[in-house]
Protein backbone atom coordinates (compact mmCIF):
# COMPACT_ATOMS: atom_id res chain seq x y z
CA UNK A 1 0.00 0.00 0.00
CA UNK A 2 1.31 3.04 -1.34
CA UNK A 3 1.68 6.23 0.80
CA UNK A 4 -1.09 8.12 -0.35
CA UNK A 5 -2.96 4.93 -0.20
CA UNK A 6 -2.16 4.74 3.44
CA UNK A 7 -3.00 8.43 4.23
CA UNK A 8 -6.31 7.41 2.50
CA UNK A 9 -7.00 4.28 4.68
CA UNK A 10 -5.74 6.34 8.16
CA UNK A 11 -8.66 9.06 7.50
CA UNK A 12 -10.97 6.28 6.85
CA UNK A 13 -10.03 4.15 9.63
CA UNK A 14 -9.03 1.25 7.12
CA UNK A 15 -5.88 0.94 8.15
CA UNK A 16 -4.78 -2.19 9.61
CA UNK A 17 -1.86 -2.26 12.59
CA UNK A 18 0.36 -4.88 11.31
CA UNK A 19 0.82 -5.28 15.02
CA UNK A 20 -2.28 -5.49 16.68
CA UNK A 21 -4.67 -6.60 13.09
CA UNK A 22 -6.95 -3.99 14.32
CA UNK A 23 -8.35 -1.17 11.99
CA UNK A 24 -6.74 2.45 12.58
CA UNK A 25 -8.66 5.84 11.94
CA UNK A 26 -6.58 9.01 12.51
CA UNK A 27 -8.04 12.70 13.02
CA UNK A 28 -6.25 14.14 9.53
CA UNK A 29 -6.94 17.20 7.92
CA UNK A 30 -8.46 16.70 4.07
CA UNK A 31 -5.51 16.62 2.51
CA UNK A 32 -4.82 17.30 -1.47
CA UNK A 33 -2.10 16.37 -3.13
CA UNK A 34 -2.00 17.45 -6.85
CA UNK A 35 0.11 18.48 -9.83
CA UNK A 36 -1.45 21.56 -9.58
CA UNK A 37 -4.07 22.72 -7.79
CA UNK A 38 -4.63 26.67 -9.86
CA UNK A 39 -8.34 26.90 -9.60
CA UNK A 40 -9.25 24.71 -6.83
CA UNK A 41 -7.98 27.15 -4.13
CA UNK A 42 -11.30 28.09 -2.87
CA UNK A 43 -13.27 25.15 -3.49
CA UNK A 44 -10.37 23.46 -0.92
CA UNK A 45 -11.02 26.05 1.47
CA UNK A 46 -14.67 25.80 1.60
CA UNK A 47 -14.80 21.93 1.91
CA UNK A 48 -11.84 22.36 4.93
CA UNK A 49 -15.02 24.72 6.77
CA UNK A 50 -13.37 27.94 6.51
CA UNK A 51 -15.98 30.49 6.13
CA UNK A 52 -16.16 34.60 6.60
CA UNK A 53 -13.60 36.67 7.54
CA UNK A 54 -10.13 34.98 5.79
CA UNK A 55 -6.55 36.26 6.55
CA UNK A 56 -4.02 34.90 4.16
CA UNK A 57 -0.95 34.76 6.06
CA UNK A 58 2.36 34.36 3.96
CA UNK A 59 6.07 35.85 4.11
CA UNK A 60 7.76 37.98 1.70
CA UNK A 61 8.99 34.87 -0.78
CA UNK A 62 5.74 32.79 -0.16
CA UNK A 63 3.32 35.34 -1.13
CA UNK A 64 5.16 35.36 -4.36
CA UNK A 65 5.84 31.17 -4.37
CA UNK A 66 1.42 30.98 -3.63
CA UNK A 67 0.05 33.38 -1.71
CA UNK A 68 -1.06 35.83 -4.39
CA UNK A 69 -3.13 33.17 -6.17
CA UNK A 70 -4.44 31.68 -3.03
CA UNK A 71 -5.57 35.18 -2.18
CA UNK A 72 -7.18 35.65 -5.41
CA UNK A 73 -8.97 32.42 -5.43
CA UNK A 74 -10.66 33.74 -2.25
CA UNK A 75 -12.35 36.96 -2.72
CA UNK A 76 -12.31 39.45 0.06
CA UNK A 77 -9.79 37.71 1.14
CA UNK A 78 -6.97 39.80 3.66
CA UNK A 79 -3.66 38.86 2.98
CA UNK A 80 -0.68 39.91 5.45
CA UNK A 81 3.02 39.23 4.68
CA UNK A 82 5.19 39.23 7.85
CA UNK A 83 8.49 40.07 6.94
CA UNK A 84 11.37 37.82 8.18
CA UNK A 85 9.19 35.98 10.54
CA UNK A 86 10.47 33.84 13.45
CA UNK A 87 8.95 30.74 14.24
CA UNK A 88 8.63 32.01 18.05
CA UNK A 89 6.10 33.00 20.64
CA UNK A 90 6.32 36.48 20.77
CA UNK A 91 5.85 36.22 16.74
CA UNK A 92 3.08 34.32 17.24
CA UNK A 93 1.42 36.74 19.95
CA UNK A 94 1.59 39.40 17.18
CA UNK A 95 0.49 37.34 14.62
CA UNK A 96 -2.50 36.82 16.88
CA UNK A 97 -3.31 40.63 17.38
CA UNK A 98 -2.56 41.17 13.82
CA UNK A 99 -5.54 38.56 12.53
CA UNK A 100 -8.19 39.69 15.28
CA UNK A 101 -10.41 40.08 12.87
CA UNK A 102 -10.43 37.18 10.71
CA UNK A 103 -12.90 34.06 11.25
CA UNK A 104 -10.48 31.89 9.64
CA UNK A 105 -6.70 31.59 8.56
CA UNK A 106 -5.02 30.04 5.56
CA UNK A 107 -1.29 29.88 6.47
CA UNK A 108 1.07 30.05 2.47
CA UNK A 109 4.61 28.60 3.72
CA UNK A 110 6.43 25.41 5.66
CA UNK A 111 7.54 25.51 8.99
CA UNK A 112 7.35 28.85 10.22
CA UNK A 113 4.43 30.21 9.03
CA UNK A 114 2.48 26.99 9.57
CA UNK A 115 3.46 26.99 13.09
CA UNK A 116 2.67 30.64 13.45
CA UNK A 117 -0.59 29.94 12.51
CA UNK A 118 -1.53 26.89 13.84
CA UNK A 119 -0.35 28.56 17.29
CA UNK A 120 -2.17 31.72 16.35
CA UNK A 121 -5.61 30.11 15.70
CA UNK A 122 -5.09 28.27 18.40
CA UNK A 123 -5.39 30.95 20.76
CA UNK A 124 -7.78 32.64 18.64
CA UNK A 125 -10.00 29.33 18.67
CA UNK A 126 -10.48 29.31 14.76
CA UNK A 127 -10.10 27.27 12.14
CA UNK A 128 -6.85 27.22 9.77
CA UNK A 129 -5.64 25.61 6.58
CA UNK A 130 -2.27 25.34 4.67
CA UNK A 131 -1.28 25.53 1.19
CA UNK A 132 2.51 24.34 0.99
CA UNK A 133 5.23 26.01 -0.26
CA UNK A 134 7.69 23.91 0.50
CA UNK A 135 8.45 19.87 1.38
CA UNK A 136 10.85 20.77 4.11
CA UNK A 137 9.30 19.62 7.54
CA UNK A 138 7.41 16.75 8.56
CA UNK A 139 4.34 19.22 11.16
CA UNK A 140 1.93 20.04 8.29
CA UNK A 141 -0.65 17.93 9.84
CA UNK A 142 0.53 17.63 13.36
CA UNK A 143 -1.93 19.81 16.23
CA UNK A 144 1.45 20.85 17.96
CA UNK A 145 3.81 24.34 16.73
CA UNK A 146 7.39 24.87 17.36
CA UNK A 147 8.24 27.84 18.87
CA UNK A 148 11.20 29.26 20.57
CA UNK A 149 11.01 31.18 23.58
CA UNK A 150 14.41 32.96 23.80
CA UNK A 151 16.64 30.54 23.13
CA UNK A 152 14.74 27.81 24.15
CA UNK A 153 13.28 25.85 21.39
CA UNK A 154 9.47 24.14 22.50
CA UNK A 155 6.73 21.77 21.42
CA UNK A 156 3.04 23.69 22.39
CA UNK A 157 -0.19 22.06 22.08
CA UNK A 158 -2.13 24.16 18.88
CA UNK A 159 -4.46 23.07 16.32
CA UNK A 160 -3.80 20.75 13.60
CA UNK A 161 -5.12 22.29 10.03
CA UNK A 162 -8.27 21.48 8.71
CA UNK A 163 -6.85 21.33 5.62
CA UNK A 164 -3.53 21.01 4.33
CA UNK A 165 -2.95 21.34 0.48
CA UNK A 166 0.09 20.10 -1.43
CA UNK A 167 0.58 22.27 -5.19
CA UNK A 168 3.47 19.78 -6.66
CA UNK A 169 4.08 22.51 -9.27
CA UNK A 170 5.05 24.68 -6.09
CA UNK A 171 7.08 21.96 -4.38
CA UNK A 172 9.44 21.21 -6.77
CA UNK A 173 9.79 24.97 -7.55
CA UNK A 174 11.21 25.46 -4.52
CA UNK A 175 14.75 25.73 -3.51
CA UNK A 176 16.48 22.38 -3.32
CA UNK A 177 18.00 23.72 -0.13
CA UNK A 178 14.06 23.06 1.28
CA UNK A 179 13.86 19.80 -0.33
CA UNK A 180 17.29 18.42 1.04
CA UNK A 181 15.86 20.09 5.04
CA UNK A 182 12.52 17.24 4.44
CA UNK A 183 15.04 14.73 3.44
CA UNK A 184 16.93 15.33 6.40
CA UNK A 185 13.77 15.73 8.60
CA UNK A 186 12.48 12.15 7.37
CA UNK A 187 15.79 10.37 7.26
CA UNK A 188 15.89 10.22 10.93
CA UNK A 189 13.10 7.78 10.98
CA UNK A 190 15.85 5.16 11.24
CA UNK A 191 17.86 6.93 14.52
CA UNK A 192 14.74 7.78 16.08
CA UNK A 193 13.39 4.29 15.94
CA UNK A 194 16.37 2.79 17.23
CA UNK A 195 16.42 5.21 19.97
CA UNK A 196 12.73 4.61 20.33
CA UNK A 197 12.86 1.09 20.95
CA UNK A 198 16.03 1.10 23.17
CA UNK A 199 14.46 2.90 25.86
CA UNK A 200 11.34 0.51 25.32
CA UNK A 201 13.83 -2.34 25.50
CA UNK A 202 15.93 -1.59 28.05
CA UNK A 203 13.58 1.05 30.50
CA UNK A 204 9.83 -0.43 29.38
CA UNK A 205 8.84 2.55 27.79
CA UNK A 206 5.99 2.72 25.11
CA UNK A 207 6.54 2.07 21.72
CA UNK A 208 4.79 1.59 18.52
CA UNK A 209 6.11 -0.31 15.69
CA UNK A 210 2.79 1.20 14.01
CA UNK A 211 4.62 4.09 13.44
CA UNK A 212 6.94 2.92 11.81
CA UNK A 213 4.85 0.43 9.17
CA UNK A 214 2.99 2.96 7.68
CA UNK A 215 6.06 4.65 6.42
CA UNK A 216 7.99 1.65 5.08
CA UNK A 217 6.67 1.55 1.27
CA UNK A 218 7.26 5.48 1.06
CA UNK A 219 10.35 5.49 2.80
CA UNK A 220 11.93 2.35 0.27
CA UNK A 221 10.21 4.45 -2.70
CA UNK A 222 12.32 7.52 -1.74
CA UNK A 223 15.39 6.51 -0.53
CA UNK A 224 15.12 4.83 -4.42
CA UNK A 225 14.74 7.97 -5.92
CA UNK A 226 16.95 10.75 -3.87
CA UNK A 227 18.62 11.76 -7.39
CA UNK A 228 15.17 12.36 -9.18
CA UNK A 229 14.58 14.46 -5.63
CA UNK A 230 17.68 16.41 -5.78
CA UNK A 231 16.68 17.17 -9.35
CA UNK A 232 12.85 18.59 -8.66
CA UNK A 233 10.71 15.61 -10.62
CA UNK A 234 7.44 15.64 -9.44
CA UNK A 235 7.15 11.73 -8.51
CA UNK A 236 10.40 12.04 -6.43
CA UNK A 237 8.78 15.36 -4.77
CA UNK A 238 5.57 14.11 -4.26
CA UNK A 239 7.23 10.83 -2.16
CA UNK A 240 9.61 12.85 -0.34
CA UNK A 241 5.54 14.89 0.36
CA UNK A 242 3.78 11.83 1.24
CA UNK A 243 6.68 11.13 4.01
CA UNK A 244 6.82 13.85 5.62
CA UNK A 245 2.46 13.90 6.09
CA UNK A 246 2.96 10.20 6.84
CA UNK A 247 5.15 11.32 9.71
CA UNK A 248 3.29 13.76 10.99
CA UNK A 249 0.89 10.95 11.30
CA UNK A 250 2.69 8.93 13.04
CA UNK A 251 3.01 11.58 15.87
CA UNK A 252 -0.64 12.03 15.87
CA UNK A 253 -0.85 8.00 16.15
CA UNK A 254 1.62 7.86 18.81
CA UNK A 255 0.33 11.31 20.84
CA UNK A 256 3.97 13.10 21.10
CA UNK A 257 7.24 13.47 18.82
CA UNK A 258 8.51 9.85 20.11
CA UNK A 259 8.64 8.44 16.25
CA UNK A 260 10.07 11.34 14.60
CA UNK A 261 12.27 13.05 17.42
CA UNK A 262 15.19 11.40 19.61
CA UNK A 263 18.86 11.75 19.91
CA UNK A 264 19.44 13.56 16.84
CA UNK A 265 16.82 16.07 17.45
CA UNK A 266 18.54 16.60 20.78
CA UNK A 267 21.75 17.39 19.02
CA UNK A 268 19.86 19.87 16.95
CA UNK A 269 17.73 21.53 19.57
CA UNK A 270 21.79 22.01 21.36
CA UNK A 271 22.47 24.40 18.37
CA UNK A 272 19.61 26.02 19.02
CA UNK A 273 20.31 26.36 22.09
CA UNK A 274 24.24 27.78 22.06
CA UNK A 275 25.01 28.24 19.26
CA UNK A 276 26.24 31.65 18.86
CA UNK A 277 25.69 33.32 16.57
CA UNK A 278 23.70 30.40 15.03
CA UNK A 279 24.68 30.19 11.50
CA UNK A 280 21.13 29.97 10.00
CA UNK A 281 20.79 26.50 9.15
CA UNK A 282 17.22 25.16 8.52
CA UNK A 283 15.78 22.55 10.67
CA UNK A 284 16.13 19.41 8.36
CA UNK A 285 19.59 20.57 8.13
CA UNK A 286 20.81 19.90 11.62
CA UNK A 287 18.60 16.62 11.99
CA UNK A 288 20.64 15.22 8.82
CA UNK A 289 23.86 16.05 10.71
CA UNK A 290 22.94 14.93 13.55
CA UNK A 291 21.21 11.76 12.48
CA UNK A 292 24.46 10.70 10.49
CA UNK A 293 26.57 11.14 13.31
CA UNK A 294 23.69 8.91 15.22
CA UNK A 295 23.32 6.37 13.03
CA UNK A 296 27.51 5.89 13.10
CA UNK A 297 27.29 5.66 17.28
CA UNK A 298 24.38 2.91 17.52
CA UNK A 299 26.49 1.09 14.70
CA UNK A 300 29.52 1.36 17.35
CA UNK A 301 27.72 0.02 20.02
CA UNK A 302 25.73 -2.40 17.75
CA UNK A 303 28.31 -3.81 16.22
CA UNK A 304 30.26 -5.49 19.35
CA UNK A 305 28.94 -8.61 20.27
CA UNK A 306 29.59 -7.97 23.79
CA UNK A 307 27.26 -6.25 25.99
CA UNK A 308 28.08 -2.61 27.35
CA UNK A 309 28.66 -2.50 30.78
CA UNK A 310 26.80 0.29 32.40
CA UNK A 311 27.95 2.92 35.08
CA UNK A 312 26.02 6.19 36.07
CA UNK A 313 28.05 9.27 34.55
CA UNK A 314 28.20 11.80 37.10
CA UNK A 315 25.76 15.21 37.43
CA UNK A 316 28.41 17.82 37.70
CA UNK A 317 25.73 20.91 38.44
CA UNK A 318 28.37 23.34 38.36
CA UNK A 319 29.69 22.18 34.63
CA UNK A 320 25.70 22.64 33.92
CA UNK A 321 25.85 26.15 35.07
CA UNK A 322 28.79 26.60 32.74
CA UNK A 323 27.28 24.98 29.79
CA UNK A 324 24.02 26.00 29.57
CA UNK A 325 23.65 29.18 31.65
CA UNK A 326 20.26 30.27 32.74
CA UNK A 327 19.20 26.75 31.26
CA UNK A 328 21.09 25.08 32.98
CA UNK A 329 18.30 24.16 35.83
CA UNK A 330 16.17 22.72 33.06
CA UNK A 331 18.49 20.78 32.03
CA UNK A 332 19.54 19.20 34.98
CA UNK A 333 15.86 19.10 35.81
CA UNK A 334 15.87 16.52 33.02
CA UNK A 335 18.92 15.04 33.22
CA UNK A 336 17.85 14.12 36.96
CA UNK A 337 14.44 12.54 35.83
CA UNK A 338 16.01 9.84 33.36
CA UNK A 339 18.91 8.98 35.78
CA UNK A 340 18.76 5.48 37.27
CA UNK A 341 19.14 4.19 40.56
CA UNK A 342 22.52 2.49 40.89
CA UNK A 343 20.74 -0.75 41.93
CA UNK A 344 18.29 -0.39 38.72
CA UNK A 345 21.29 0.40 36.56
CA UNK A 346 23.54 -2.54 37.90
CA UNK A 347 20.79 -4.95 37.71
CA UNK A 348 20.13 -3.78 33.74
CA UNK A 349 23.71 -4.25 33.33
CA UNK A 350 23.80 -7.59 34.15
CA UNK A 351 20.07 -8.16 31.92
CA UNK A 352 22.30 -6.86 29.41
CA UNK A 353 24.93 -9.15 29.57
CA UNK A 354 22.62 -12.32 29.24
CA UNK A 355 20.33 -10.74 26.48
CA UNK A 356 22.56 -8.83 24.12
CA UNK A 357 22.25 -10.84 21.60
CA UNK A 358 18.16 -10.77 21.13
CA UNK A 359 18.72 -6.90 21.82
CA UNK A 360 21.02 -6.10 19.22
CA UNK A 361 19.47 -7.70 16.46
CA UNK A 362 15.84 -6.41 17.30
CA UNK A 363 17.69 -2.76 17.34
CA UNK A 364 19.40 -3.59 14.51
CA UNK A 365 16.55 -4.63 12.18
CA UNK A 366 15.05 -1.18 13.09
CA UNK A 367 18.02 0.40 11.32
CA UNK A 368 19.02 1.43 8.05
CA UNK A 369 22.07 -0.15 6.97
CA UNK A 370 24.81 2.70 7.60
CA UNK A 371 25.94 2.36 4.09
CA UNK A 372 22.58 2.57 2.65
CA UNK A 373 22.45 5.53 4.62
CA UNK A 374 26.01 6.99 3.65
CA UNK A 375 24.58 6.46 -0.11
CA UNK A 376 21.69 8.60 0.92
CA UNK A 377 23.78 11.33 2.40
CA UNK A 378 26.13 11.86 -0.64
CA UNK A 379 22.94 11.38 -3.42
CA UNK A 380 21.35 13.91 -1.83
CA UNK A 381 24.02 16.07 -0.55
CA UNK A 382 23.04 16.72 2.82
CA UNK A 383 25.67 18.34 5.28
CA UNK A 384 26.72 15.57 7.14
CA UNK A 385 29.19 16.97 9.77
CA UNK A 386 29.08 20.03 11.76
CA UNK A 387 31.49 21.81 9.52
CA UNK A 388 29.17 21.49 6.87
CA UNK A 389 26.38 23.56 8.78
CA UNK A 390 29.18 25.92 9.35
CA UNK A 391 29.78 25.26 13.17
CA UNK A 392 33.30 25.07 14.60
CA UNK A 393 33.95 21.58 15.36
CA UNK A 394 34.96 21.95 18.72
CA UNK A 395 31.15 23.30 19.26
CA UNK A 396 30.09 20.52 17.30
CA UNK A 397 31.68 17.80 19.98
CA UNK A 398 30.05 19.63 22.61
CA UNK A 399 26.65 19.25 20.98
CA UNK A 400 27.05 15.25 20.97
CA UNK A 401 28.35 15.08 23.95
CA UNK A 402 25.91 17.11 25.88
CA UNK A 403 22.96 17.05 23.61
CA UNK A 404 21.37 14.35 25.75
CA UNK A 405 21.16 16.56 29.08
CA UNK A 406 18.87 19.11 27.48
CA UNK A 407 15.71 16.31 27.78
CA UNK A 408 14.72 13.48 29.89
CA UNK A 409 14.56 11.31 26.59
CA UNK A 410 16.80 8.31 26.70
CA UNK A 411 18.77 7.66 23.65
CA UNK A 412 21.34 6.05 22.44
CA UNK A 413 23.06 9.03 23.70
CA UNK A 414 22.57 7.88 27.30
CA UNK A 415 23.83 4.32 26.93
CA UNK A 416 27.09 5.68 25.55
CA UNK A 417 27.58 7.85 28.32
CA UNK A 418 26.79 4.84 30.96
CA UNK A 419 29.08 3.00 28.39
CA UNK A 420 31.80 5.46 28.85
CA UNK A 421 31.48 6.00 25.38
CA UNK A 422 29.99 8.93 24.35
CA UNK A 423 32.83 11.21 25.41
CA UNK A 424 35.28 9.38 23.04
CA UNK A 425 33.09 8.91 20.17
CA UNK A 426 31.85 12.59 20.37
CA UNK A 427 35.80 13.98 20.19
CA UNK A 428 36.05 12.06 16.79
CA UNK A 429 33.39 14.29 15.43
CA UNK A 430 34.08 17.52 13.20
Amino acid sequence: MGGGQVLEALAQGRWIDPATRRPVRLPLPRLALEPSLAGGEAELVARAGLAGAITVVCDENTVEAMGRRVAAALPGSETLVLERPHADIATADALIGRTRHADALVAVGSGTINDLCKQAARQRGIPFAVFATAPSMNGYVTATASLAKGRLKLSLPAVAPRGAFFDLGVLAAAPLRLRRAGLGDVICRTTAQTDWLLAHLLHDSPYLPSCFALQAEEEAALLGAVPELVAGEHGAVASLTRLLVLGGAAMLLAGSSAPASQGEHLVSHYVDLLAAPHPGTLHGEQVAAATLAMARLQERILSSSCAPRLTAPPLDEAAFERRFGVFAGDCIAASRAKAPEPDALAALSRRLADEWQEVRGELRAAMLPLGELERVFAEGGLPSTGADLGLDPTFWRQAVAHARETRDRYTFLDLAAEAGMLGDFAALQC
